[in-house]
């Protein structure tokens, strides 16, 4: 079965858990198509109805990056009638209460405001890379982690990710 994987990616997160997926999807015999959305205005794969789509973006100060938001926009009717999953990429799912699908306000308000219906949907919690942001970001984001408890140090990377649910998510993927 061919998958596309579609996705946006900010500071790299998202696309190293598109990787990791494709590798899943790969060894498990499946094709994996990248689709990487850089403006959102990408045509939908001729083949949607005999394929698979999976969405990942990452969220930036409080929403999906534009391209996906505008891809799903674009095509919400075909998408929401294919073999769709999507997956968001956020900080906020470092905490346990906030990491499942049903649990993650950014995940629900996408899926809620965007209409988007899909098939499986998950959250994975990303990366913070203080000394690689822009001085205007790392200010932003140490703000952000200081409200919500977070690493404050800016001289810290901490990667968030939990790779087994990752894993787990793309195996499912073969599945459905």
């Amino acid at each position: 079965m061919k998958h596309y994987l579609a996705y946006a990616s900010h500071d790299g997160q998202t696309l190293k858990i598109i990787n990791k997926i494709a590798q899943v999807l790969e060894k498990s015999g499946e094709q994996a198509v990248f689709l990487p959305l850089d403006t959102g205005r990408e045509d939908l794969p001729k083949d949607i109805d005999t394929a698979k789509i999976v969405f990942g973006a990452p969220i930036r100060y409080g929403l999906h990056l534009r391209p996906v938001r505008l891809f799903v926009k674009r095509n919400l009717v075909a998408l929401n009638k294919a073999q769709t999953a999507f997956f968001s990429v956020n900080l906020t799912a470092r905490k346990p209460e906030k990491s499942t699908a049903q649990t993650n306000p950014y995940l629900q308000k996408f899926l809620t405001k965007s209409g988007l219906k899909p098939k499986k949907a998950a959250v994975f919690a990303g990366a913070l890379n203080y000394p690689e942001y822009k001085l205007w970001d790392r200010l932003m984001i140490q703000l952000i982690m200081k409200m919500t408890k977070g690493p404050t140090n800016t001289s810290l990377s901490v990667e968030f990710t939990n790779w087994k649910a990752v894993q787990q998510f793309a195996e499912e993927l073969t599945y459905t």
